[in-house]
């Protein structure tokens, strides 16, 4: 007996082809990052990330944001301002609180990363019909909407 699933409600079998189908995104994703992360551990990677998408955030704010204690974050930022990844500079508002930001390195090593998922997304991509592309960017846009409004893909973010 079929199940009969609503307009607004997926199809797991839909959903199930989505997660397989996905591999291949998530794959090329993964080689360019073992490409960058020889350098710095993943962990250092999504936090320099986090700081990427909130230039001066403290160190509270990057705990919760990688969902951390707040000694391992500083332990963390410690590992990333003597990798010359992370600067730490006084808030402005308040001089106790400290504000972090990407240095020319980190910024350097997130651009590569970007510049090699690029390409091998690009190879994948020139074999796709231009409807298949148009489609896909359809479907990622509006995956990626959905996502960012009920936070589920706060964990799972990358380059």
């Amino acid at each position: 007996m079929a199940v009969h699933h609503g307009p607004d409600v997926p199809d797991p079998m839909q959903t199930a082809a989505i997660d397989d189908a996905a591999k291949s995104l998530l794959l090329a994703w993964d080689a360019a990052r073992e490409q960058v992360t020889p350098r710095i551990s993943s962990v250092q990677l999504n936090a320099l990330l986090a700081v990427e998408r909130a230039e001066g955030i403290n160190l509270g704010g990057l705990a919760a944001e990688l969902g951390m204690l707040l000694s391992s974050a500083s332990r963390l930022c410690d590992r990333l301002v003597a990798s010359g990844m992370v600067e730490r500079v006084p808030g402005r508002a308040d001089r106790r609180e400290i504000a972090l930001y990407l240095t020319p390195a980190s910024r350097t090593l997130l651009g590569e990363l970007r510049r090699i998922r690029r390409r091998a997304l690009t190879g994948v991509l020139e074999r796709m019909s231009g409807s298949g592309r148009a489609a896909l960017l359809r479907g990622l846009s509006e995956f990626a909407a959905a996502a960012g409004e009920s936070g589920e893909a706060a964990s799972a973010q990358t380059a």
